[in-house]
C-alpha cells in the first residue's frame, strides 16, 4: 500500500506548507497501530490528498477529544470519520448527518472505541453553542482491530467509495464542485 502524504492543518505557526483553515473541518479518528481502527485516519489522509486545496481543514483526531474543541468552534461544517460497529459486513460504511449523527452517538451502547470522546466533545460544543451548522459522521465497519499498521482488505477497498460519498456530501454542503 502506497502511503499518502496528507495536507493536515494544525495550530502550528505559519510556514511555507501551511494551508489556511477552511470552514469545513474533517476529523479523522482512530489508532493507526490497531489495523482497521485506523480507518478514519487513513480516510482523512486520503481525502486531504484527493480533495481540492482549501476545501477543508484536515485534522488528525487520533483518539483525542477535548483538545479538538478549538477546531470545532471555528467550523461551519464538520465531518468526522471513524471505524465503528454499524452491524454491516467489513468495509461497509454509513453516513449519519445532523440529527442522525447525534442519535447514532447517543445510542444505548458504544459502537466506536472513540465514541465516548466524540459524545463528550459534542456535548461541550452544545454547551458552548458552537456545534457546526452542518455535521456528519462517516463510519466504516472494521474487520479486525488488533496490532497492525495495515487495514484489512475489505476496509482498504472501501476507502474509494467512502471518498465518493464524502464528495457527494461536500457538494450538498456547497463546498466541492
Amino acid at each position: 500500500m502506497e502511503r499518502v502524504r496528507p495536507r493536515v492543518v494544525t495550530d502550528r505557526p505559519a510556514s511555507a506548507d501551511f494551508v489556511p483553515p477552511a470552514e469545513v473541518l474533517v476529523l479523522g479518528f482512530g489508532n493507526v497501530l490497531l489495523g482497521d481502527d485506523g480507518a478514519g485516519v487513513r480516510l482523512m489522509e486520503r481525502l486531504s490528498v484527493e480533495l481540492d486545496t482549501g476545501v477543508a481543514q484536515f485534522v488528525y483526531g487520533g483518539t483525542m477529544s477535548f483538545s479538538l474543541l478549538s477546531f470545532v468552534e471555528s467550523a461551519r461544517a464538520m465531518l468526522i470519520v471513524d471505524a465503528a460497529d454499524i452491524h454491516g459486513p467489513p468495509g461497509s460504511f454509513a453516513l449519519y448527518e445532523d440529527r442522525a449523527m447525534d442519535e447514532f452517538l447517543s445510542g444505548f451502547r458504544r459502537r466506536t472505541v472513540h465514541e465516548a470522546g466524540l459524545v463528550d466533545l459534542m456535548d461541550i460544543a452544545r454547551m458552548l453553542r458552537c456545534v457546526p451548522e452542518q455535521r456528519a459522521l462517516l463510519c466504516i465497519q472494521p474487520q479486525r482491530v488488533d496490532w497492525s499498521m495495515t487495514l484489512s482488505e475489505p476496509v482498504e477497498n472501501a476507502l474509494a467509495a467512502a471518498v465518493k460519498a464524502v464528495r457527494a456530501l461536500l457538494r450538498r454542503w456547497g463546498e466541492q464542485p
